[in-house]
């Protein structure tokens, strides 16, 4: 994008650097940074990905433009019906226990992936086989929730617009788009509205579900539609505070072994740097906040250069050549034209990850999404931040490191708090630190998708949390988690 290439940044980034009287930090920078496309590609391809268009843009003639706000399309799996709906495109999955459940609504990060990949990779309903058939998921969020998978921001899997201008570039845009997608979702599901609500999600979401969750609180206090009944959120293995997570970095990094303690120092070098850039950025800054994501992600690139072949979603697995993970049957499964059919998606593209939604968030990046936490947690609304254990590129330091920094009202109790063992079925699945409504656990066995990874002690997690005993030492078996099928 031309104006992320424009001379005041260019200027700007090179001023960053004059500044600094590090010399290892230039030496740090001594090849040119690599343009935001390089990094968006190389994530779609991490995941073996290959989207036919960088982003979803319909022909101002095209056949959706024209639409109602919400249009959905009712079809059959065995038990259960799925909702979709084009423009901002989601399923919505009906508890196997009761409508009465909370309504789970989660968001994947990237920035500009699909939430289809945690429907069918994480903690959906079902996983896609490799003939390309649908499989139970005996551990899916829907055993405990009527939960929602989104396709945001807009241009994001299946999700579009015939205007440009609705590609969005910050917090506001992302969670003023979904808190009117779940004002038209209640208003078309009135009975939903009064369970109550969670927002869930990874990685980038460490952006979204704060700022969405901020922005239903107000909503709701100033009274400005359908009441959403919002009584927590959960970031996994989440960007939430970049300044203190990408100080964790290195030592996260020597910790696992990843880099010596003279690779930690000389990386750690150009820390300073990119706090003062992260700092200039603040909240709302713009091209100041592009020099900050150059900048700062010279830690991050330079322990992944020294790490290999180490795949940095998860440091226990290897890479192959750019391939991480196999999700290539998502795309084959979204294209197969009776599965469009059946959708109704007509000729809209499925954009499995967004190169351009990807490029677009770069100046939301360094924002410190924490600040308006501490309010949430003032009036009641519970947080919940996990992290496996194995994940570098959003690991557990990090996140424990900015969760236990953030200033509110019970803080030095949260800090004070023992840490004690998260059981299930007897066994320790990780270690769990909370007071009042903020409990941070970190997963054991698990990289950056604990759902995934850990797909019964993620379910068990949010079984627990959504009914206030996380900290309840108790077996998921048939029936503690309602038996299925």
């Amino acid at each position: 994008m031309k104006g992320y290439s424009s001379p005041p940044f260019l200027s700007l980034f090179l001023l960053l650097l004059l500044l600094s009287p590090l010399a290892s930090v230039v030496a740090l920078l001594r090849a040119p940074p690599r343009l935001p496309a390089f990094y968006a590609e190389k994530l779609i391809r991490q995941l073996n990905l290959f989207p036919g268009e960088p982003v979803n843009i319909a022909a101002e003639s095209g056949r959706f433009v024209d639409v109602p706000r919400i249009v959905e399309r009712r079809f059959k799996f065995p038990t259960w019906s799925i909702l979709v709906t084009l423009r901002m495109f989601y399923f919505f999955f009906e508890s196997r226990n009761s409508t009465e459940d909370p309504v789970v609504i989660w968001l994947t990060g990237g920035p500009g992936c699909s939430s289809e990949m945690a429907l069918f990779y994480e903690n959906g309903p079902f996983t896609i086989a490799n003939n390309l058939s649908l499989v139970w998921n005996e551990y899916g969020w829907d055993k405990v929730s009527n939960i929602l998978y989104v396709d945001q921001p807009i241009g994001t899997g299946f999700s579009f617009s015939s205007d440009r201008r609705d590609i969005r570039h910050n917090e506001k845009g992302v969670s003023d788009d979904l808190y009117d997608f779940l004002q038209a979702f209640f208003k078309e599901h009135p009975h939903l509205a009064k369970n109550d609500f969670y927002i869930t999600g990874e990685s980038y979401a460490g952006h979204y579900i704060p700022a969405l969750a901020a922005r239903v609180h107000q909503g709701n206090k100033a009274k400005e539609g359908i009441h959403v009944n919002l009584k927590g959120f959960a970031i996994g293995n989440g960007l939430t505070d970049p300044a203190i997570q990408y100080g964790a970095y290195a030592d996260y990094a020597m910790d696992m072994g990843i880099i010596t303690q003279t690779e930690h120092d000389r990386i750690n070098k150009a820390l300073p740097l990119c706090e003062s850039a992260i700092k200039l950025c603040g909240t709302d800054g713009t091209i100041s906040c592009m020099a900050a994501y150059f900048v700062c992600n010279t830690i991050f690139t330079a322990i992944v250069a020294r790490a290999g072949d180490v795949n940095y979603y998860d440091i226990r697995k290897k890479c192959e050549g750019n391939m991480c993970y196999d999700f290539s049957n998502l795309e084959k499964f979204l294209n197969e034209q009776p599965v469009r059919d059946a959708l109704g998606v007509g000729d809209v593209q499925f954009v499995s990850c967004s190169s351009t939604v990807y490029q677009a968030m770069l100046m939301d990046w360094m924002r410190n999404l924490e600040v308006g936490i501490p309010a949430l947690l003032e009036d009641g609304i519970k947080l919940l931040v996990y992290a496996g254990e194995y994940d570098l590129i959003c690991n557990w330091l990090g996140n424990s490191r900015w969760v236990h920094a953030m200033e509110w009202s019970g803080q030095k109790e949260f800090v004070a708090a023992s840490e004690v063992p998260f059981k299930v079925d007897g066994s320790e699945a990780g270690l769990l630190t909370s007071h009042g409504p903020l409990s941070f656990l970190k997963v054991h066995d698990a990289g950056h998708m604990v759902p995934m990874d850990q797909p019964k002690a993620s379910l068990e997690m949010l079984k627990r949390w959504m009914h206030s005993s996380l900290s309840r030492q108790a077996p998921l078996d048939s029936e503690s988690l309602i038996s299925s099928m």
